[in-house]
């Protein structure tokens, strides 16, 4: 396993999850026949905010995976918040885009509990490591 297997896992499938709900903004924009923004159609506004919640915490979160496994995190602690996180940035789109409100809400929780972890984890890491 390389050192940065985590962050690689991290990437390879949280940004396929942002790239198919981008793919879904423009399924959603041809079948509404809708060129820019969402047309005031809400499958279109639904889909372009779903992609977009996505790539808000994908990127903060990666960044914040990188630093834990730069500071050498344990592997346990980097696992465990890659895989939760990467499940709650599935069940959140999945709420968001059908009428499972509450995946959409336990998708939530569990990435600000994931991001708040990992930014409590960060110093402790960084000063032990």
């Amino acid at each position: 396993m390389s050192g940065l297997f985590w962050f690689q896992v991290f990437v390879g499938v949280n940004v396929l999850i942002v790239t198919l709900l981008a793919v879904n903004v423009s399924r959603m924009r041809l079948r509404e026949q809708v060129s820019l923004g969402d047309g005031g159609k809400p499958t279109v506004r639904n889909a372009v905010r779903a992609h977009a919640n996505g790539v808000e915490h994908v990127a903060m979160f990666g960044l914040l995976v990188l630093a834990l496994e730069l500071a050498a995190a344990p592997g346990v602690l980097l696992g465990t918040l890659v895989i939760a996180f990467t499940v709650s940035r599935l069940l959140h789109p999945v709420g968001m885009l059908g009428t499972a409100f509450q995946m959409r809400r336990l998708g939530a929780g569990i990435t600000f509990l994931c991001e708040f972890v990992g930014i409590v984890a960060l110093p402790v890491v960084a000063m032990t490591g």
